[in-house]
């Protein structure tokens, strides 16, 4: 996300509909992502395809702003690559719980992340949340512990808890920009390009690793039509254009409006995962969801009041 906070023009209703659309398409493809993720990913096969949706658009980000990555002094360097070892524990986290739950409850529960930031950001500040957001974080909790007991009172699966792991690596990840005074006032393309550089070095550093899976040079001779075409998404849709739809829709309008047109990711994950995946949360399981989309939206809402 964009770090610009300066106010933009008002859009007629035109022009915004118009500025909105591609950022409601990124929320899609994100929320559909965690699908696509599950359908051609295994255990065994995690690193390795991270290794390949990276790589592949590493480049494109690299040869779009080579100039502006040279004017990078190292403390930014230091401080995106940083970033970037955060980026590759969040990324392993996500894809290892998604193939170990369902993408409804992977696209639920990291949707979290938009509670624990402010009230992360609070303790650092030593501030007090409002009422009303400590309020909406208990709904939210209360929802993902509903949502992961759909079929009856078990033990959270796995991939479930994975996913909570991710959503607070996220956490941490935000903060760190917020904290990190070097990297605040770097160019948005070069910071992602070398934090994204940073994780895919990790990932194939990781697959050089005896027993870590497959190896991504296998994984891409044994994908099929339909496993390329998922990687792709991944790799066109889920990362470059959605980073350059980021970068060109906050210049157009505020990046407020821009986070909120966001935070429906999780929506489209459920969606895409009982309309596509064909799966079923059960009563139980969309009360929680419910909850979970009521808690993220009321306690986003609390921040942004706060914060004004």
């Amino acid at each position: 996300m964009s770090s610009i906070a300066v106010p933009a023009p008002a859009l007629a209703p035109r022009r915004a509909w118009l500025t909105d659309l591609p950022v409601l398409v990124v929320a899609l493809v994100w929320g559909a992502s965690y699908l696509a993720a599950k359908g051609i990913t295994t255990t065994h096969t995690v690193i390795a395809v991270l290794v390949l949706r990276f790589a592949v658009v590493l480049p494109v980000l690299a040869a779009a702003g080579h100039r502006r990555l040279r004017a990078l002094t190292r403390a930014q360097w230091r401080g995106a690559g940083l970033l970037g070892l955060v980026l590759s524990g969040i990324f392993l986290l996500e894809t290892y719980g998604v193939v170990h739950t369902s993408a409804t409850n992977a696209g639920l529960i990291i949707s979290l992340t938009m509670i624990f930031t402010p009230l992360a950001e609070a303790v650092v500040t030593r501030s007090r949340p409002t009422g009303s957001f400590v309020a909406a974080a208990g709904l939210s909790v209360v929802g993902v512990v509903l949502l992961t007991q759909g079929g009856g009172f078990t033990a959270p699966s796995l991939g479930d808890l994975l996913m909570l792991l991710a959503a607070l690596a996220r956490t941490v990840h935000v903060l760190a920009m917020a904290r990190i005074k070097a990297v605040q006032s770097a160019d948005s393309l070069s910071l992602t390009t070398v934090q994204l550089g940073s994780a895919v070095a990790v990932f194939a550093v990781l697959a050089t690793a005896p027993g870590t899976g497959a190896s991504p040079w296998s994984v891409a001779t044994g994908f099929g039509p339909r496993e390329w075409a998922g990687l792709l998404f991944l790799s066109v849709f889920c990362t470059l254009f959605a980073f350059f739809v980021q970068m060109w829709a906050v210049r157009r309008t505020s990046p407020s409006r821009v986070s909120l047109l966001l935070g429906t990711e999780p929506l489209w994950a459920a969606g895409t995962g009982i309309a596509l995946g064909g799966e079923r949360p059960g009563a139980l399981g969309l009360v929680g969801a419910a909850l979970v989309l009521a808690g993220t939206t009321w306690g986003r809402s609390a921040a942004d009041r706060t914060s004004c």
